[in-house]
């Protein structure tokens, strides 16, 4: 499974439109980045694709209006993400509105999902 590499004006684009607020956290994520709130994702880079997670009606209504992609791998695209439409990437300023306004509202509905627990520390194996 090849990890496309997002270019820096990528990764700028991606915090532009991350809403900036002190409870979000962006870092990186196997050579891409993620937005998270509570420990939980709302929005990532994958490549040049921003993915953002959204509640049912809202990635229904985006989906069904847009040209989204899948998000992620082709071979395993992320579920319960959805890409925003590749064609944002080039249209300029009214598309990073539209990219902001939707990552506003993946922000929104994850941020009222139960925090993440961190993961335990796996034991050493004795050997």
């Amino acid at each position: 499974m090849e990890m496309p590499k997002p270019s820096e004006a990528d990764k700028e684009r991606f915090r532009s439109v991350v809403p900036d607020r002190p409870d979000v956290v962006i870092k990186p994520m196997f050579g891409n980045l993620g937005a998270f709130v509570n420990g939980n994702m709302f929005a990532g880079l994958f490549g040049p694709t921003i993915g953002i997670k959204l509640s049912g009606e809202d990635r229904e209504l985006l989906e069904s209006s847009e040209r989204t992609v899948p998000f992620g791998p082709a071979e395993r695209p992320m579920g319960g993400y959805t890409g925003l439409p590749e064609v944002w990437n080039e249209e300029g300023d009214g598309d990073d509105a539209r990219a902001r306004a939707w990552t506003e509202k993946a922000f929104n509905y994850v941020a009222t999902l139960p925090p993440k627990e961190p993961k335990a520390p796996k034991a050493k194996s004795s050997q």
